[in-house]
């Protein structure tokens, strides 16, 4: 059924390095904006100064840990006591991989103080889907050393174009039956007639698709859930000469990330998780990205921010 999905999608790096902070990237964060919702994907140590620094706000509505090495998550424990001597009443859920939840209950007691709001921890599973309005946010497991989740945020269908000169001619009064059109129901027209939905309005335009794919080597799973996305963020930890590390330690490098922006054909890659030493001089990530994906490539840094167009 179609909706009239997001008004706003918007995405804000606060972290982008892999394993450990840097002089000029903070560990893993990344702050979404749909709508009225604010949602974070991972927190690493420091994300509520970045988030402060780049004003995305702490009206977080729910938070998702691709998996739960330190560089993650660790942030979340001083952001939830600091939301607390904010004043924050309204709940928040934390999800994650499962295996974590005793690691994420075990994070909200530590300080001195009970959190003044209410905290709810969900393990998820790949597959598993989180609804809301206008918007939902499923679950990808993905191939890393741990038990770890990509994410696709996909906004629900939305209605066609509404054609105003049709439904001008089919005798419907300008004002709240426009307005019922567009929201699928049908209205009397001035001679009595029944005008639906489907005679004004045009084919349903496919929602904005977001797939963030957390910390992973490249893997089927991801490219499938990624197919046509609009935007695809990728970890990009390691280039060419760091094959066998990426390996090793299940990341991948940037070409590998372009590759599946290709397979899956995606609109936009952005690349992010890059190892300290591509802290400042990212263009070999960039190079090697570009050779497998010949749509627009960015390498985050702290800071970037960017914002989904909607369907046209």
């Amino acid at each position: 059924m179609a909706t009239n999905g997001l008004s706003l999608l918007k995405l804000t790096f606060l972290g982008t390095s892999a394993a450990m902070p840097t002089v000029h990237r903070n560990v893993s964060g990344l702050a979404v904006k749909a709508d009225g919702d604010l949602l974070l994907f991972d927190c690493g140590e420091g994300s509520q100064r970045q988030m402060i620094k780049f004003g995305t706000g702490f009206n977080v509505s729910a938070v998702f840990f691709t998996h739960f090495h330190l560089d993650h998550y660790l942030g979340i424990i001083g952001f939830l006591r600091t939301l607390g001597m904010g004043g924050r009443a309204e709940p928040m859920t934390l999800y994650g991989p499962v295996g974590g939840k005793r690691l994420l209950e075990t994070a909200l007691h530590l300080g001195v103080e009970k959190l003044a709001f209410p905290v709810q921890v969900v393990e998820l599973k790949g597959g598993e889907t989180f609804q809301r309005d206008g918007y939902c946010v499923k679950a990808v497991r993905v191939e890393h050393r741990v038990y770890a989740l990509g994410y696709v945020l996909q906004e629900d269908v939305k209605p066609g174009r509404f054609d105003l000169d049709t439904a001008r001619a089919l005798g419907v009064k300008p004002g709240p039956d426009f307005g019922r059109l567009q929201k699928g129901e049908s209205v009397t027209a001035a001679d009595g007639s029944t005008v639906k939905p489907e005679q004004v309005l045009g084919a349903p335009r496919p929602g904005r698709k977001l797939v963030i794919s957390g910390d992973t080597r490249p893997c089927t799973a991801l490219i499938a859930a990624a197919h046509d996305a609009d935007l695809l963020v990728h970890e990009a930890t390691f280039t060419d000469e760091e094959q066998e590390r990426a390996i090793e330690t299940q990341h991948s490098t940037a070409r590998e990330a372009g590759r599946v922006a290709r397979e899956a054909k995606v609109k936009r890659l952005v690349l992010t998780h890059l190892s300290s030493r591509h802290d400042v001089d990212t263009r070999p990530i960039f190079e090697h990205a570009r050779a497998e994906f010949s749509g627009p490539v960015d390498v985050a840094h702290d800071g970037f921010t960017l914002e989904l167009s909607s369907t046209p």
